[in-house]
């Protein structure tokens, strides 16, 4: 029975690369000059710590123009709220939500079957897996899901006839 996998996963080696990238530009840029930027890769995401309010936000612009450049979708990136550091700083916490959340799988089951072709969905752990007698028919569904957005970058893998 023809099936695929619908994931929502981060290439992180990407996500150093444009770290990196993001790290060397703030660093060579006039207006980050004794400001105290800086870009830090953590357990929990990336903390982006600096001076003041606009200058964070000026750091969260450069990594996300070096993640767009690098083809990682800021879709998977979740900005936290503005919280003070030491010495008057500012720092943000910037999440990389990698799989699909079960809220998330259990919307794109529903607008599946709302679709009525003649396929099954069933969430499985952080993906979801959709099956089918007709290889038209998954296709189909891809297209579906494509044109609808569910708030995080999917991706479909494992297509199996």
């Amino acid at each position: 029975m023809p099936s695929f996998d619908i994931v929502s996963k981060v290439q992180m080696n990407e996500v150093d690369n444009a770290l990196h990238q993001a790290q060397k530009e703030i660093g060579q840029r006039f207006d980050f000059k004794d400001t105290g930027t800086e870009l830090e890769k953590t357990a929990e995401g990336i903390v982006v710590r600096a001076d003041s309010e606009g200058r964070v936000e000026a750091a969260i612009e450069v990594l996300k123009g070096k993640l767009v450049k690098r083809n990682v979708p800021l879709k998977n990136l979740e900005q936290g709220e503005l919280s003070p550091g030491p010495k008057g700083s500012t720092k943000v916490l910037l999440k990389i939500i990698e799989g699909i959340s079960v809220e998330k799988a259990r919307e794109i089951v529903k607008h599946v079957k709302e679709t009525k072709l003649k396929v099954q969905a069933s969430i499985q752990d952080d993906q979801v897996r959709v099956t089918g007698k007709a290889r038209d028919d998954l296709q189909s569904a891809i297209r579906a899901l494509r044109a609808h957005d569910f708030g995080v970058e999917l991706q479909y893998i494992n297509f199996r006839e």
